[in-house]
């Protein structure tokens, strides 16, 4: 995959030390990604880059919002988001990213892209079930709701105690087997 250049940190020139870094995560990074789910996305990102003699620590931190799609009506809304994550950058005799919380890059290394980990953060952090929050307060007003309560199991008590009520009277005898012990 083709590396977004805003994401590539060259890190020779730094010194040694905390490095602050902030970026604005729109649609256009997850397009890159070929993720689709976002209609509209606006995230403030804060890269600590804390630069040592032998690694370098990054700590991603974000907010903002994403526009998602609801997954009960499948109206839009703003979803809110915020998160943290944290690894190392270490050097090794070849690139090695096999693990999540440790990135090892090649002796002579000058940079390094960190928009993989953006992603991925940002992606693990989405909650798993996206619910309008007027749902949840009963503000929503949709048809698609509508039809859910006209449909729920619960509208139908009304329907089936009227139906219970009238029973086949060859049934009856039996019933009052029941009754009788």
């Amino acid at each position: 995959m083709r590396e977004l250049k805003e994401f590539t940190i060259p890190f020779v020139g730094l010194k040694l030390g905390e490095h602050h870094l902030d970026f604005k995560i729109e649609n256009k990074f997850f397009e890159h990604f070929e993720y689709d789910e976002f209609n509209d996305v606006n995230l403030n990102l804060d890269v600590l880059l804390d630069k040592k003699t032998t690694l370098l620590e990054f700590t991603i931190d974000y907010k903002g919002v994403v526009n998602v799609f609801c997954d009960v009506t499948n109206e839009p809304f703003d979803q809110e988001l915020s998160g943290s994550y944290h690894f190392i950058v270490k050097f090794g005799e070849e690139f090695n990213n096999e693990n999540e919380d440790l990135l090892i890059i090649p002796h002579g290394s000058y940079e390094v892209n960190i928009q993989q980990y953006i992603y991925e953060s940002v992606i693990l952090n989405l909650p798993t079930r996206r619910i309008h929050p007027g749902i949840e307060d009963g503000t929503l007003k949709s048809d698609i709701l509508d039809k859910l309560k006209e449909l729920s199991p619960g509208a139908n008590k009304k329907n089936k105690s009227t139906s219970e009520d009238k029973t086949d009277p060859r049934w009856d005898s039996l019933k009052n087997l029941l009754n009788d012990k």
